[in-house]
């Protein structure tokens, strides 16, 4: 893994996985993906055995950290899913009207 430090403790940032995100080292799971744990209600002891590679407390605390320090930069990035669900969306709808010739 090329991972580069993001100055906390079980976080990595590597280009090549997940497209930089921060991840959980040595795993794909991402800093984002904890959040949306959290927001659906999971404590982190909930969250360790979520993957089929369970975390430790200190990882999921570590990612929970991160967030907190750079909430700007999770937020953007779910602002930016959002806004590419929707386009999707929209363009979906136009190709069925499209092809019912509405």
């Amino acid at each position: 893994m090329v991972s580069t430090s993001s100055g906390y403790a079980h976080i990595a940032k590597d280009p090549g996985v997940r497209a930089g995100k921060a991840c959980i080292e040595g795993t794909r799971i991402a800093v984002v993906d904890i959040v949306v744990l959290r927001e659906r209600g999971l404590t982190p002891s909930q969250m360790l055995d979520y993957y089929a590679r369970p975390l430790t407390l200190a990882e999921v605390h570590s990612a929970l950290a991160y967030y907190y320090d750079h909430r700007g930069e999770i937020e953007a990035y779910f602002e930016e899913s959002e806004r590419a669900v929707g386009e999707l969306e929209a363009e979906r709808a136009a190709y069925l009207r499209s092809r019912s010739g509405q």
